[in-house]
């Protein structure tokens, strides 16, 4: 299988806004980041669909999506941080955590024809690390 963009971000071929990395695990943010708070949390090892990842990686990835949702419930304060697994952009397991308020900001989707502001990215990834 060839790298996807997330293997070639884990290894560091691609440079990403990491919020939280541990050894089978890494969560940056997304480009077209959505507006209140949005995660990505990826395992390490590049698997196309989340169920076919083995028992360690599947445990590690949630309890990851755990950590990083904790966190954004913290720094950002919404009422409620959720997560989305829908695997057709990037074939590579991957999970989004979002922050949200209503369920219209939940179902809010991506802008990807919006410019990218890099700026923003890195200071919203600094208040978010951990």
């Amino acid at each position: 299988m060839e790298d996807s963009i997330f293997t070639k971000i884990i290894k560091g071929e691609i440079p990403s806004h990491k919020v939280y990395e541990d050894n089978l695990t890494i969560a940056f943010l997304p480009l077209h980041m959505l507006a209140l708070g949005h995660i990505l949390v990826v395992p390490k090892r590049q698997v196309d669909d989340f169920f076919d990842l083995s028992a360690e990686d599947y445990e590690a990835l949630m309890l990851s999506v755990q950590k990083v949702a904790k966190r954004m419930k913290e720094v950002l304060g919404t009422k409620k941080i959720g997560i989305k697994i829908e695997g057709l952009d990037v074939p590579h397991a991957h999970v989004h955590v979002l922050a949200f308020n209503n369920h219209d900001q939940f179902k809010e989707t991506e802008n990807l024809d919006a410019p990218v502001d890099h700026e923003k990215l890195a200071e919203f990834a600094r208040k978010l690390a951990f």
